[in-house]
């Protein structure tokens, strides 16, 4: 018959600490429980692909009208285009013809269109006459261009000042898809490098010859700017206000944004036209030479619009890798005449030279090496090791004895060594006397 047992009975049976024990072993297997149904993942790392940006390739340049153009000997009156220069192109200038040549041309004009005015080497029409830069500036929506043009001596050139009334040109050609208005911030500028987007300034000092950004890579973001960079007594001073003047170098500057490339760039350029020109360019875009050497003259505003020669495609060319010259070309190679060595030396492992046996004289016999060497008389047979002739060992120092067995045997000599042969070896006459003395000796005593 079961006993019951009432809820009151358990608890007054119970004592507290195992009460209190069984309830922790009850709360410590309820997580146990827990514990072993719930599966703990760890968080998976969420990995961010980053697609690399496409290379930019320079868009294929438009035709191009390239012609000469006869500069005026005053300062033009400024003109407002409401389009950018395109890109700068490339023209390497030839060597100098005379000393006093003066660099003119290679950059962008406007003739209806901007066309190319191509550049070669001029004297100065009269005597102390000045070359004077292309004046670009990004003033509104505008463009105010003033083309080069020779400057008589002391006089400087003046930028159109803010206020002035300038007219604005229309195009006397269709706008092409190519032309793009101005973009960057307003001031005086220069195009960009080749192979740059259309439409984009590089801002510059006045008189800054357009040349100095050939050599730039190209940029597809307004950042890139032209400052200069004078050196007085050791202290280096940066304008980007004062005229190019008696300034040897400028410098290019262009955060990574602007850059096709994406890294950002600086670099010295020769202020000098023809100097800058000539520099390698990263986008080889050859400006077409003119079709006919006839100048045309300057564009004015309200001039009729003069001839121009048809457009010329605009050559891309990659820079390769230098390739070495033909067989033919090279210089012949040079054989340099190798420079004696030392000998080496000789490895502990090497051979023992012969040695060679001697007639022991008959007043040795009976005596041992140990008695020999104490009496000061060499090993006859053995005891010394006699180099062969043109051995290493044969030209090598002797050993000089230590003071104490030199003060013990002053006297001590040694025999010079005899000579060995590929032949057999030959006693010399003394050793043949001897032998046969010992000899008889020997005979007479047995007798």
């Amino acid at each position: 018959m079961p006993i019951e047992t009432t809820k009151k009975e358990r608890t007054v049976n119970t004592p507290a600490r195992h009460r209190g024990l069984s309830g922790g072993w009850v709360l410590a297997g309820l997580g146990a429980a827990l514990l072993s149904a719930c599966v703990v993942v760890p968080p998976q790392p969420v990995v961010e692909r980053v697609v690399p940006a496409p290379a930019y390739v320079p868009p294929p340049p438009a035709p191009v009208v390239s012609v000469y153009v006869d500069a005026p000997l005053y300062q033009p009156a400024p003109i407002a285009v409401q389009w950018a220069p395109p890109p700068m192109l490339v023209e390497v200038p030839p060597p100098r013809p005379y000393p006093y040549a003066v660099w003119t041309g290679g950059y962008w004009t406007w003739h209806g269109q901007w066309v190319w005015c191509a550049g070669r080497w001029l004297a100065p029409p009269r005597e102390n006459y000045a070359w004077v830069q292309p004046y670009y500036e990004h003033r509104g929506e505008v463009v105010v261009f003033v083309p080069g043009y020779w400057s008589a001596p002391g006089v400087t050139f003046v930028a159109p000042p803010i206020g002035m009334h300038i007219d604005v040109v229309e195009p006397t050609v269709a706008v092409s898809a190519s032309w793009s208005r101005p973009w960057g911030p307003p001031g005086v500028f220069v195009p960009p490098p080749p192979g740059s987007r259309p439409g984009i300034i590089v801002p510059a000092p006045i008189g800054t010859p357009p040349a100095v950004v050939v050599s730039a890579p190209p940029v597809v973001n307004v950042g890139m700017h032209v400052q200069n960079t004078t050196v007085i007594n050791n202290v280096t001073n940066v304008t980007n206000i004062t005229n190019v003047t008696n300034v040897t170098n400028v410098t290019v500057i262009a955060p990574p944004n602007a850059m096709a490339n994406g890294r950002a760039y600086a670099a010295a350029v020769p202020a000098a036209p023809h100097l800058a020109a000539a520099m390698p360019a990263l986008v080889h875009a050859a400006a077409p030479i003119p079709v006919t050497t006839a100048a045309v003259p300057a564009f004015a505003a309200h001039q009729e619009p003069v001839a121009l020669p048809p457009a010329q495609p605009v050559r891309l060319q990659a820079l390769a890798p230098p390739h070495p010259a033909p067989a033919s070309m090279q210089p012949p190679m040079v054989v340099q005449p190798s420079r004696p060595q030392a000998p080496e030396p000789v490895a502990e492992t090497m051979p023992r030279p012969r040695e060679v046996e001697r007639p022991a004289p008959r007043e040795y016999e009976g005596m041992s090496p140990a008695q020999r060497n104490a009496e000061g008389h060499p090993h006859p047979q053995g005891g010394e090791a006699v180099p062969q002739e043109g051995h290493p060992q044969a030209a090598a120092p002797r050993r000089e004895p230590p003071p104490s067995e030199a003060a013990a045997h002053p006297a001590q000599k040694r025999p010079a060594p005899a000579r060995e042969d590929n032949a057999e070896h030959k006693p010399s006459a003394e050793q043949r006397e001897e032998g046969k003395r010992a000899e008889s000796e020997h005979r007479e005593g047995e007798r």
